[in-house]
C-alpha cells in the first residue's frame, strides 16, 4: 500500500516493529533514530522505552529512570562524545538526559519562576531540543505554555511565553526543534492549539508564523533538504524546508479524527496507508519514514521511499 504524491511517495511496510511476547504497548509518543538506524520509541507501557532494527526486530527495552505514566516527548542528540536520549514525563513535570543505554546523566530541574507556577498551574513539559551550543529547550505544552532555555549543565537561562494567540503567546507549544539550515539557526515550535508553528531565535525573539498545510502540529524532524511533522489530526506533512512549503500529505485521513471516541476507534477502523492520530515522526539514513500515533495500546508505521 502506499501514499504520498509524485514528490514524496511511500509505501507501507507490513508487520514492521513487533514486541516479544509478554511486552505491550501503551500509548507511543517519540520515536527517533540513532546513527545506526535503530529506532527508539518512548511510550507509556512497562517497560516505557523499546528498540528495534531498522528491519523491525525487536533489539531490546527498559523503563526509564523518572518517566512513568505519562511518557512523552524524545529527542535523540549527538554530540563531541556519544549520543545521547532526550525525554520528558508530562505528569511528572520530568526532563532526563540518558544513555542510548538508558543511564540517566542529566535532570533538568523545573524552572523556577514563581509568577507562572503555582499547586494550581502546574508544569507539564513536553518535548524539548538542544542547540548546537548545548543549550537545552524545553516546551511546556500541557502546563502553561512557555518555553525553557537551559544551559548544557542544565541551568535554567531563560523564559517566554504564555497562553494566547500573538507572537510569543502559545496554546499548547506541544514540540520544538532546531532549525540549522540557512543564515542562522531558528527554533520551530509546534502551537498545536493555534493550528500552527512560530519560528523564534535561539534567544526566544519571535520571527514569523507557518500557518498553511497544517492540521494541529505536533513535532517535528528535519532531513535532507525536508521537515516531517505529524498533524494529529490524521496525517504526517512534508515540508520543503528551505521555504516551509508543502511537499505531500502521508497517509490522510480527514475523517478520522472527527469519529465518536477518538483517538482509540475500534480496530476495524484502521487501515495500513491511513493515519488516525500521528504524533511522533523521524526518518532513518536511507530515507523511510517512521510515526508513532498516540492511541491507547500504540500503533508504529514504518514507510518505505518508493
Amino acid at each position: 500500500m502506499q501514499t504520498g504524491n509524485r514528490m514524496f511517495r511511500t509505501e507501507v511496510v507490513n508487520g514492521w516493529g513487533r514486541l516479544p511476547e509478554g511486552q505491550t504497548f501503551g500509548y507511543t509518543h517519540g520515536i527517533v533514530a540513532d546513527s545506526e538506524d535503530n529506532i527508539y520509541v518512548l511510550h507509556t507501557g512497562v517497560p516505557n522505552m523499546s528498540v528495534f532494527s531498522r528491519s523491525g526486530e525487536w533489539v531490546k527495552s527498559w523503563t526509564v529512570e523518572g518517566i512513568e505514566d505519562n511518557a512523552h516527548g524524545l529527542y535523540l542528540h549527538k554530540e563531541h562524545d556519544a549520543e545521547y536520549l532526550y525525554m520528558t514525563d508530562c505528569g511528572l513535570g520530568t526532563v532526563v538526559k540518558t544513555t542510548l543505554n538508558g543511564e540517566v546523566v542529566l535532570r533538568l530541574t523545573p524552572p523556577d519562576l514563581g509568577d507562572v507556577y503555582s499547586d494550581e498551574k502546574k508544569y507539564k513539559p513536553t518535548d524539548l531540543a538542544v542547540a548546537p551550543n548545548g543549550d537545552i529547550y524545553v516546551t511546556d505544552g500541557y502546563g502553561q505554555h512557555w518555553i525553557h532555555q537551559y544551559n548544557a549543565q542544565g541551568d535554567h537561562i531563560h523564559s517566554w511565553g504564555g497562553t494566547g494567540s500573538e507572537p510569543g503567546l502559545m496554546k499548547c507549544p506541544h514540540g520544538i526543534s532546531v532549525k540549522l539550515t540557512g543564515s542562522e539557526p531558528e527554533l520551530y515550535v509546534a502551537d498545536r492549539g493555534n493550528h500552527r508553528i512560530q519560528v523564534f531565535t535561539l534567544s526566544g525573539d519571535f520571527k514569523r508564523f507557518i500557518d498553511n498545510d497544517m492540521d494541529m502540529p505536533c513535532s517535528f524532524y528535519f532531513h535532507e533538504g525536508l521537515m516531517f511533522f505529524p498533524d494529529l489530526h490524521s496525517r504526517v506533512t512534508v515540508f520543503n524546508s528551505e521555504d516551509d512549503s508543502l511537499v505531500a500529505h502521508l497517509g490522510e485521513d480527514q475523517l478520522a479524527y472527527k469519529q465518536q471516541g477518538w483517538p482509540n476507534l475500534p480496530k476495524e477502523y484502521y487501515r495500513d496507508n491511513r493515519f488516525s492520530s500521528p504524533h511522533g515522526v523521524c526518518v532513518d539514513s536511507l530515507g523511510d519514514v517512521y510515526v508513532a500515533e498516540w492511541i491507547i495500546d500504540g500503533r508504529i508505521t514504518k514507510l518505505r521511499r518508493v
